[in-house]
């Protein structure tokens, strides 16, 4: 017998080929946490692993997974800004949010971004399987406290989205709305633009004031719906 005749006899068909999996969770022991319970899974795999949104990216390019895991709150930016990225990559890769958020607002920024599925931390292991295997055959998943929300409707009620030309904010409360909703706490914000905190703090007020914001999900969601996630930081910015 040859060895390409043993190499198609050992080889599975693609139905009965683990799922494979990247998990993108900057917390070690949940990740090995979540390593160790996919792995009792036979129709799972785990091949790749990352702790951010751009060490992530490198890994879903090297292994090109079927699914990626990720939280939204990773360090340098947000998870929300991964999604996009991932699927512009390939398109066939499922994308599952595993958060403890659980506001409209990021609800409602991960399905912008594309995401497949969102399920919370507190989940069962039961709901968590459910929900890799439930995106796999191409269907969305929500945790029972998300689904709830989406069965209501108000992912579909929103309220008006606020426009980039009618804001009238400046050049630096644009940098100082793009770098929280890039996950930057306002000491990392001052200390990146060269300002004192409570000059960020005066900054960060006046942009949610006039864009009608109250939460930093909703400062996400706006910045999401309205591209400013991938403006260039400019420190000189005055």
């Amino acid at each position: 017998m040859s060895d390409s005749d043993t190499n198609r006899e050992t080889e599975l068909p693609p139905s009965e080929m683990p799922v494979r999996i990247v998990l993108i969770e900057d917390h070690v022991i949940l990740r090995d946490g979540l390593r160790s319970l996919l792995g009792l899974e036979s129709d799972f795999e785990v091949v790749g692993e990352a702790d951010s949104c751009d060490s992530g990216l490198v890994v879903v390019k090297d292994v090109s997974p079927d699914i990626v895991i990720t939280d939204i709150g990773l360090p340098g930016r947000s998870g929300l800004t991964l999604i996009p990225e991932i699927k512009e990559l390939n398109k066939e890769i499922k994308v599952l949010v595993l958060t403890a958020h659980c506001t409209d607002e990021y609800v409602r920024a991960a399905l912008e971004s594309g995401a497949d599925g969102y399920v919370l931390k507190d989940a069962s292991r039961e709901e968590l399987m459910t929900g890799i295997r439930t995106v796999m055959q191409g269907q969305q998943y929500f945790s029972t406290p998300v689904t709830s929300r989406v069965v209501s409707g108000f992912l579909g009620t929103g309220g008006n989205r606020s426009s980039k030309t009618g804001s009238k904010i400046t050049p630096r409360e644009t940098e100082v709305l793009t770098l929280i909703a890039s996950a930057y706490s306002t000491k990392e914000i001052a200390r990146k633009l060269e300002l004192s905190v409570k000059t960020v703090e005066k900054h960060r007020s006046n942009l949610m004031r006039k864009l009608g914001l109250r939460s930093t999900a909703a400062v996400t969601l706006y910045a999401v719906r309205n591209n400013y996630l991938s403006a260039d930081i400019d420190p000189n910015a005055k």
